[in-house]
C-alpha cells in the first residue's frame, strides 16, 4: 500500500499553452493517504481519467511530481509502480479460464504455486466468483467479467493501489449497488489504497471515505459526502451534489436591503453584513432545497413565492418555485401538504451558503 502525493502537478495536450484553460489538470497539490478508499468525482471532461492515468504511469505529467510513499515515480513506467488498474471494459483474457484469469498477475511475477492456489480461492470467495472458476471467461456475463478484472487488481498482495476507471458504466443497474457494496467490503478486508474515477455522485457517496470533486482540472473540494453536501466549498459542487443540486440567488445589499434582482430577501444580519462587505459583484447565496422552509400560509419572515409546479417522488416532493423573478426548488416530505398556488418560504441563516466568485467564505451569526 502507498502514500500517494501530487506536488505542484499540471498537465496539459498543448505544445504552448499559453492561460489556465489550456491544462487538463491546473497545478495543484493532493495527497491520498495510505489504505484510504477515496473517489475522484466529476463531470465528463474535467480531467479526472487524465490525473489517473498519470497516477498509474500510463501518462507523464507537463509538470510536477508524483510520489508513491515520499519517493518521486515520474520516470518509473506503470509496471514498477505496482500499481492496478481496472478500466471501464473488463481487461481479461477471454480464451483462459477465470481460475487462470486470476492467477495471471501472480505467475508473471513467479509466485509459488500453492500461494497462487490460496489467494485465487480467496479473493474469488470474496467477488462470488468460486463457481465460476473452471469457466471460459469469454462465457461470462458482462458484471462477471468485470468481477474477474477487478479480482485481478486485487489477488496481488505487494499492490501499491488500485485505480477503477470508472468501472461499472458496463453493468447492468440492478446489479451496480450490489458491486459498490461488493467494493467497500473489498476495501475494509484488504485495507489497500483505492482511487475509483465517477461522474455519478451515488457511486461515489457509496464508495468512498472521502471524495475529491474535479471541476475545469482542478480539485475545488476534498471532503466526506456529508461535508460536500452540507458545506460546498465551490458552486460547482453545491450544483453538482445533490438531486436536485442547490439553488443559487445572485445578490447584492441596496438601501440597506439583501436584494436579488428587484426581490428583497429576508435574512438575518449576519448575512446581510457578510454581502455588504464582500469586495466583488460575484456574490451568491446558496442554499439547498431540503432547507427551504416551504409553507402554504403567511409565517413571519416568510418571501411570498409562485408555485409552478411539484413533482411526487414518494417519499418527498419537489416543489418548483418563483421567487421574484428567480426559480427555485424545495424539497418537502410526504407528510407535508404540497401547496398550490403561493407559498411562503424562509431561508434558515444557518442553512444558508455565502459565494464569493464561486468559492464559500464564512458567515458570522
Amino acid at each position: 500500500m502507498a502514500e500517494i502525493t501530487l506536488k505542484s502537478l499540471a498537465h496539459t495536450y498543448l505544445t504552448d499553452p499559453r492561460s489556465p484553460e489550456d491544462y487538463a489538470i491546473r497545478e495543484m497539490d493532493h495527497v491520498w493517504h495510505q489504505g484510504g478508499a477515496y473517489a475522484l468525482l466529476g463531470p465528463s471532461g474535467c480531467g479526472k481519467s487524465t490525473l489517473l492515468n498519470i497516477i498509474s504511469g500510463l501518462l507523464e505529467p507537463s509538470s510536477g511530481e508524483v510520489l508513491f510513499d515520499g519517493e518521486v515515480v515520474n520516470a518509473l513506467p506503470p509496471e514498477a509502480r505496482n500499481i492496478a488498474q481496472v478500466f471501464q471494459f473488463p481487461v481479461i483474457y477471454d480464451t483462459m479460464t477465470v481460475y487462470d484469469n486470476l492467477a495471471f498477475p501472480l505467475r508473471n511475477v513467479k509466485i509459488p504455486e500453492a500461494r497462487v492456489h490460496e489467494r485465487v480461492m480467496e479473493v474469488a470467495d470474496v467477488l462470488e466468483l468460486t463457481a465460476q472458476l473452471k469457466r471460459k471467461a469469454k462465457n461470462l456475463t458482462a458484471d462477471e467479467k468485470q468481477k474477474v478484472s477487478m479480482g485481478r487488481g486485487l489477488v496481488r498482495e505487494d499492490v501499491s493501489a488500485i485505480l477503477f476507471d470508472e468501472p461499472l458504466t458496463v453493468i447492468d443497474p440492478q446489479l451496480k449497488w450490489k458491486l459498490r457494496r461488493k467494493l467497500k467490503e473489498i476495501h475494509q478486508r484488504f485495507e489497500i489504497t483505492m482511487v475509483y474515477v465517477t461522474h455519478d455522485q451515488l457511486e461515489a457517496s457509496t464508495f468512498a471515505d472521502k471524495i475529491a470533486v474535479m471541476y475545469e482540472g482542478q480539485v475545488v473540494q476534498f471532503g466526506t459526502p456529508r461535508e460536500l453536501f452540507e458545506r460546498p466549498n465551490h458552486t460547482f459542487v453545491g450544483y453538482f451534489i445533490g438531486s436536485p443540486g442547490m439553488n443559487f440567488l445572485e445578490v447584492t445589499t441596496r438601501d440597506g436591503r439583501m436584494m436579488a434582482g428587484d426581490t428583497e430577501l429576508a435574512v438575518g444580519q449576519g448575512v446581510h453584513d457578510a454581502v455588504a462587505h464582500a469586495r466583488s459583484t460575484n456574490i451568491k447565496l446558496g442554499i439547498r432545497p431540503e432547507f427551504i422552509e416551504v409553507h402554504p400560509e403567511p409565517v413571519e419572515g416568510g418571501m411570498e413565492a409562485r408555485v409552478d409546479h411539484a413533482q411526487d417522488l414518494g417519499t418527498y416532493s419537489i416543489v418548483y418555485l418563483t421567487l421574484g423573478s428567480m426559480a427555485l426548488k424545495a424539497r418537502i416530505e410526504e407528510d407535508q401538504a404540497t401547496p398550490t398556488g403561493k407559498a411562503w418560504l424562509r431561508f434558515p441563516d444557518e442553512r444558508l451558503g455565502l459565494y464569493v466568485d464561486e468559492y464559500r467564505v464564512e458567515i458570522e451569526q
